[in-house]
């Protein structure tokens, strides 16, 4: 096997497992992007309450949230593909966590009250069988609202220990993903704290892509 006669590259810029087959670990940034994006969209059309009148596009929109809620703890993962040290295995831990218990959130307080509010008809009051719905929902919701935090402290940290050199990549990951967990915590995707807080991690989460991605292109000679 031959062995290198290059120098390496500065630890600031890569992370110190190999890159697969591919030579590249990262998904695309768009990608990445692409489900907090989406959300922070349908966070806009995403009514502030639950009647007959808003019920069939509270239901439709957690359908499409079905989808894509998980596909952001996805992109937060790639984050940390190719590596095997306890603090990768965290972040992809809070993101299986993360995606678990918020879709719960979105099937019991999303799918179901919205469906059986609708098929109630109109002028029916919201009866106590519904509002038990959400006393299911929103702990569950919780639990995945925190293991984001968890995921997105956990990418922080870890970029400011690995990387300290690399100031201009986890100054962003601080003052996007941080922030962005801590909206989606306090507003899920409603307007305006959520849909805030779901596009700033689209921004930090493919902004830290196309910082890795750069990275793996960089040459490994001196």
């Amino acid at each position: 096997m031959a062995r290198s006669t290059g120098t390496t590259s500065s630890p600031a810029l890569r992370d110190p497992a190999p890159a697969g087959p591919s030579g590249r670990r990262v998904a695309h940034p768009a990608l990445v992007a692409a489900p907090a994006f989406a959300l922070a969209a349908a966070g806009l059309f995403h009514p502030h309450s639950l009647t007959y009148d808003s019920s069939w596009r509270w239901f439709t929109l957690h359908v499409a949230g079905l989808v894509v809620f998980p596909l952001v703890g996805w992109a937060l993962a790639t984050l940390v593909a190719g590596r095997r040290d306890p603090l990768a295995w965290l972040v992809r831990l809070g993101a299986y966590t993360y995606a678990t218990f918020y879709t719960a959130l979105d099937v019991v307080s999303g799918l179901a009250a919205g469906w059986v509010t609708h098929q109630l008809g109109p002028g029916v009051p919201r009866p106590e069988a519904v509002s038990q719905l959400f006393r299911i929902g929103t702990p569950l919701g919780r639990v995945g609202e925190w293991a984001l935090v968890v995921v997105v402290l956990a990418l922080v940290v870890d970029r400011l220990v690995r990387h300290r050199g690399d100031v201009p990549t986890w100054v962003v990951g601080t003052v996007t993903l941080l922030p962005g967990a801590w909206l989606v915590h306090v507003g899920h995707i409603f307007a305006p704290e959520g849909v805030a807080g779901m596009g700033l991690i689209g921004v930090g989460s493919a902004s830290w892509a196309w910082r890795l991605r750069s990275a793996e292109r960089a040459p490994l000679g001196g």
